[in-house]
């Protein structure tokens, strides 16, 4: 069947995600390793991508670890250097995409209010055709849920979708439900999987 969409991850797709890499510059790597082994900052992420809210949960966690509050309090009040820097080329295939009048849909976990700040800083995240965030649906990938309801609003068949993420549970959980599927590891290997599906051409799919 023909691709009649393609969506995004957003996080180490479009825009690096990898706090570990910002707090090494910020207090080095010795204090970020004490800090990351004693708390778990990917979790309290988790529940922002589940809805719950952004400063809330992170000065709620940053007060229960007093000994690294001001660490802990700057994944909110220093977010969006967390989450630099952009991916150009796959920028560019995104609008490429768009321009061809190919549907574009971003599936990201996501906080509410984080991914609205996003959009503030980052033009490219408000030209989607539609943005599906774990945050606003309450439900986070890899859950078969996320999977269907991206399917019962876009109105398209599982075999109608490519689907771009950085992360292998997610790839084998769309697979599962019959989205083609595309490990995302650098834009590259993106284009080339776009090219392969006949929605770009070498030349339009170059950085």
């Amino acid at each position: 069947m023909t691709i009649e969409a393609v969506i995004f991850d957003i996080g180490n797709v479009l825009i690096e995600w990898q706090p570990e890499r910002y707090y090494d510059r910020v207090i080095g790597r010795d204090r970020r390793e004490q800090l990351f082994a004693t708390v778990d900052l990917h979790g309290m992420n988790e529940r922002l991508d589940m809805g719950e809210g952004f400063r809330d949960v992170i000065y709620e966690t940053a007060d229960a670890y007093p000994d690294f509050r001001d660490e802990i309090r700057r994944w909110h009040d220093n977010w969006i250097e967390l989450a630099h820097p952009v991916i150009p080329h796959s920028v560019k295939l995104l609008r490429v995409l768009r321009a061809k009048g190919v549907p574009v849909f971003a599936l990201t976990n996501f906080g509410v209010e984080s991914y609205a700040y996003a959009q503030t800083q980052f033009d490219f995240l408000n030209e989607f055709d539609h943005e599906y965030v774990s945050g606003q649906m309450k439900v986070t990938k890899p859950s078969p849920q996320i999977f269907a309801m991206v399917e019962e609003h876009s109105g398209l068949p599982p075999e109608a979708l490519l689907f771009a993420d950085d992360r292998a549970a997610n790839i084998t959980a769309a697979r599962v439900r019959g989205w083609h599927a595309h490990l995302f590891e650098n834009p590259q290997g993106w284009a080339d999987e776009l090219v392969a599906h006949g929605l770009l051409s070498k030349d339009e799919a170059v950085a």
